[in-house]
């Protein structure tokens, strides 16, 4: 299989995690690709925002996981 049609493939299942999580948080679904193995910039682009913004709400996840 081509590296596009990989990539098309993963950029798919992402997309129906997003859609099958509705009424989800964005930090909910940020998780959820992070956990999947979606870097912050991939994350970024399916949730439509900035990988800066995948980062905090990443790191705040784990933050509150610690208390």
């Amino acid at each position: 299989m081509k590296q596009e049609e990989s990539d098309r493939i993963e950029r798919l299942l992402a997309l129906l995690l997003v859609q099958s999580m509705k009424g989800a948080t964005m930090a909910e679904k940020a998780a959820q690709l992070s956990v999947a193995g979606f870097t912050a910039v991939e994350i970024a682009d399916v949730l439509n925002t900035r990988a800066p913004v995948v980062h905090q709400l990443l790191y705040l996840g784990r933050k509150r996981k610690r208390k």
